[in-house]
């Protein structure tokens, strides 16, 4: 075996087994049931689950859903030391996996095939794991993440999980170990260091693409987030 990435598809007959490798597997489309250790529901796209070597599992799916999956000798520390089996992931991988899946289904390449799985542990070995969520909160951090942009409340937010704003900002809290303006404030801020640091938009630009349509209003946040304003930390 060697570390390697494949596009897998499992039969709706569920098959007991187990291999002397670690395995990732990453749902693309539709949803696959497993069961492994204490394990035993659903994985959804945007999630990953964490098959340890010599760990007995069973797989069942639907035969148009489609899975990245990693042979992988060694999970990267974060990934090996989590109680986590099912996890989130972020936005940067699962982009990746798209592009994964298009070069898999194009051509043979060993060497970007083994390029391709190198980014992929560096990606999964930078994942902030956290456990599966509850589906409500789940939308609603993906709706903080396409709106980020645009001005965010708690009310607005609240709706989307379908949860009063007292339920949401509680289970959002116990679930995530943040507030929501915790998690909303982190998430801007690391979007526009990433943004300074990649990019040469001008800081209006970028204050505007992390919800702050004055510049003034953004610098200031920056600021007292890292401790600098953002024109020393572009320049």
């Amino acid at each position: 075996m060697k570390n390697q990435l494949s596009i897998r598809s499992y039969s709706a007959n569920p098959v007991s087994h187990s291999h002397d490798f670690n395995q990732v597997v990453l749902p693309l489309r539709g949803v696959i049931n497993i069961q492994v250790e204490n394990f035993s529901g659903k994985v959804a796209p945007r999630e990953c689950v964490v098959v340890r070597a010599n760990k007995t599992h069973l797989f069942t799916a639907e035969p148009r859903a489609r899975f990245i999956v990693a042979d992988m000798e060694r999970l990267p520390d974060n990934v090996n030391s989590s109680q986590h089996i099912v996890f989130e992931i972020n936005k940067p991988l699962i982009n990746f996996l798209l592009f994964i899946e298009s070069q898999l289904e194009t051509e043979i390449n060993p060497h970007i095939e083994q390029s391709m799985y190198k980014t992929f542990y560096l990606l999964l070995e930078s994942q902030h794991l956290l456990p599966k969520l509850d589906p409500r909160i789940h939308n609603a951090l993906r709706y903080i993440n396409e709106n980020i942009a645009e001005p965010l409340n708690i009310e607005s937010i609240a709706k989307v999980a379908f949860l009063s704003p007292t339920q949401f900002k509680k289970i959002f809290k116990e679930k995530l170990g943040i507030t929501v303006l915790e998690h909303i404030s982190q998430h801007r801020m690391e979007k526009a260091q990433a943004l300074l640091t990649h990019t040469d938009y001008p800081l209006q630009i970028i204050g505007e693409k992390v919800g702050f349509k004055e510049l003034s209003s953004f610098s200031r946040k920056f600021k007292q987030y890292y401790g600098f304003p953002p024109t020393k930390f572009k320049s």
